[in-house]
C-alpha cells in the first residue's frame, strides 16, 4: 500500500508560495520522503515525463525509478550531480541532480531536478538558479513555527481574568487585529498564542516578532525582506516575516518599540495587503492576521511623535487589558501549584507544596514584574531547596530578590544544560520553559550583548 500519511503535513509547511515557486520551474522537480515515497511533482515532470504526475504520488521511487538520481541519493545520504539516465515513460534522456534533505541533522526529503538534455550549459544555469529557490524554500520551512499556548495554558479563576480571556476567545472566532495591553510579566505572549490556535488559521504559521530585540537598520529587512544583490551583503534572496506569515499570525511584540519610519510601512501593509522587498520592482500580497502587543502607553507616545496615531487607531480594532498579578491575587496559589509542577521538567524536583508562610508571603508582595516574576522567584526557591516542600526558613526576602533578567538567564542556562545546545535542545529547552523558539532565540540574543 502506498505511504501517504505524510503528505499533508508537507503540504501545510510548503503552503501556498512553495508550490507556486516549484510549478513555476521550467525544470521537472519530484520530492520523496526519506523513505522514498513521492510527496510532490510539478508541472513539468507531466511535460518531460509524458505522466499523470498525480498518479504517482504515494508510489515509491525504489519502485518507478531505481536506478535514478533521487534512488541513489537516498541510498546514499548524498547529492548526485548530472547523472544521465531516461526515467519510465520518458521519450528522452535526461540530466537529473539529486539531494538529500536535512533538517534538524535528520535525513526528512529527498529532491531531484531534471531537464531534457539539449544544450548542457544552459540548463546547469538553471538548475544552480533553481537550487537556490529551493535552498529559500528549506530555509522557509524550519523559520515557520507553531503557536506553543493554547487557552488552556492559562493558569487563573480571577474576574479579571475571566474578563479577558472571554474577550479573547470571541475574537479567536473573528479576522480582528488584536491590540493587547499590559504590563511586562503579565501573559501577552500566551494571549497572542491562544487567539491564533482558537482561530481557522491554526493550521497554518504562527510568527512571533519581538520588534525590541531587532535593531531599527535590520527592522524593514526582516518584516518585508529582500532581493539578492539589492544592498552591500545581500547575497542571497530574503523572505520576510510577513510572506512567512502568509495565511497565518504574526505577534508584533513590544510594538511601541517600532521605529518611527517602519510604522508607516506597516500601516500600508495592514491597509493594502500587499509590501514590496528591499529591491524588488513589484509587490507581494499576503493575507496576515495581526496580533499586536505592548506594556507602554502609546497615546503618550502619539504625543510624543513616537508612535503614529493612524497605526494605533489600525491596530486597536479590538484592544483589552491582560491585568497584573497584583490586582487577582487570589490566582496566585494556582499558579504556584503549576509552576511546581514545571519546576520538574526543568529543576528534576519533584516538589509538593509551599509552606503557607511563604504562600501569604506572595499573596501581600506587589509582583511589579507579574507572573513572570512569580515563576522567577519560585524557580530559585526550588533550586535551593533540599526538600519537597518550599519551608519558610528559606531565603525568600522579596524585597530583595534577583532582577528578572539575572532570574530568566539562570532558567535558560538551566534549560540548555539539560537539553544540550543544538537547536534539537533549543526547541525542548523553549517547550519546557513554555516559550517559543524565537523568544528564546531572543533572549539568548540578548543575554550574548549584555555579557
Amino acid at each position: 500500500m502506498a505511504k501517504v500519511t505524510r503528505i499533508p503535513n508537507f503540504w501545510d509547511n510548503l503552503g501556498p508560495l512553495g508550490r507556486a515557486i516549484l510549478d513555476s520551474s521550467p525544470e521537472g522537480i519530484l520530492i520523496s520522503d526519506d523513505q522514498g515515497y513521492i510527496l510532490f511533482t510539478n508541472e513539468a515532470y507531466y511535460k518531460i515525463i509524458q505522466c499523470n504526475g498525480q498518479k504517482r504520488i504515494g508510489t515509491n521511487i525504489f519502485g518507478t525509478n531505481p536506478n535514478g538520481a533521487l534512488a541513489e541519493a537516498l541510498s546514499t545520504g548524498k547529492p548526485v550531480y548530472g547523472k544521465k539516465h531516461r526515467p519510465p515513460g520518458s521519450r528522452t534522456d535526461v540530466l537529473a541532480h539529486a539531494y538529500p534533505v536535512y533538517l534538524n541533522g535528520k535525513l526528512s526529503f529527498g529532491v531531484v531536478f531534471f531537464h531534457e538534455l539539449t544544450d548542457a550549459l544552459e540548463i546547469l544555469e538553471q538548475i544552480a538558479r533553481f537550487q537556490e529557490s529551493f535552498r529559500i524554500l528549506s530555509s522557509k520551512i524550519e523559520s515557520i513555527g507553531q503557536a506553543p499556548y493554547t487557552f488552556s495554558s492559562i493558569v487563573g479563576q480571577s474576574e479579571s481574568l475571566i474578563q479577558a480571556l472571554t474577550i479573547a476567545k470571541k475574537v479567536a472566532l473573528t479576522d480582528s487585529t488584536v491590540l493587547l495591553r499590559g504590563e511586562s510579566g503579565t501573559g501577552k505572549e500566551l494571549f497572542a498564542a491562544a487567539i491564533h490556535n482558537a482561530s481557522y488559521r491554526f493550521k497554518r504559521p504562527y510568527i512571533h516578532v519581538n520588534c525590541a530585540a531587532i535593531p531599527d537598520n535590520l527592522l524593514e529587512s526582516e518584516f518585508f525582506g529582500y532581493e539578492k544583490g539589492s544592498f552591500t551583503g545581500a547575497n542571497q534572496q530574503k523572505i520576510g516575516t510577513f510572506e512567512l506569515a502568509n495565511e497565518g499570525t504574526l505577534f508584533l511584540d513590544e510594538i511601541g518599540d517600532m521605529d518611527i519610519k517602519l510604522q508607516s510601512k506597516l500601516l500600508q501593509v495592514l491597509q493594502s495587503g500587499q509590501f514590496r522587498r528591499i529591491g524588488a520592482t513589484t509587490n507581494t500580497k499576503v493575507n496576515v492576521r495581526v496580533i499586536a502587543a505592548t506594556n507602554q502607553k502609546l497615546e503618550q507616545l502619539i504625543e510624543e511623535g513616537k508612535f503614529r496615531q493612524d497605526l494605533y487607531y489600525r491596530l486597536n480594532v479590538v484592544e483589552f487589558l491582560i491585568p497584573p498579578l497584583r490586582d487577582r491575587t487570589e490566582d496566585i496559589p494556582l499558579l504556584v501549584e503549576h509552576f511546581l509542577k514545571k519546576s520538574e521538567n526543568i529543576a528534576g524536583k519533584n516538589i509538593k507544596k509551599i509552606s503557607d508562610i511563604n504562600l501569604n508571603k506572595f499573596q501581600n508582595y506587589s509582583w511589579p514584574g507579574n507572573v513572570r516574576e512569580l515563576e522567577n522567584v519560585l524557580e530559585r526557591m526550588i533550586t535551593l531547596s533540599e526538600e519537597n516542600v518550599l519551608l519558610s526558613d528559606i531565603q525568600t526576602d522579596l524585597s530583595n530578590i534577583p532582577s528578572l533578567e539575572e532570574m530568566e538567564r539562570v532558567m535558560i542556562k538551566k534549560a540548555l544544560k539539560k537539553f544540550g545546545n543544538t537547536l534539537n535542545g533549543k526547541k525542548q529547552a523553549a517547550k519546557a520553559l513554555e516559550i517559543s523558539l524565537t523568544t528564546l532565540y531572543n533572549k539568548l540574543k540578548k543575554m550574548n550583548q549584555n555579557l
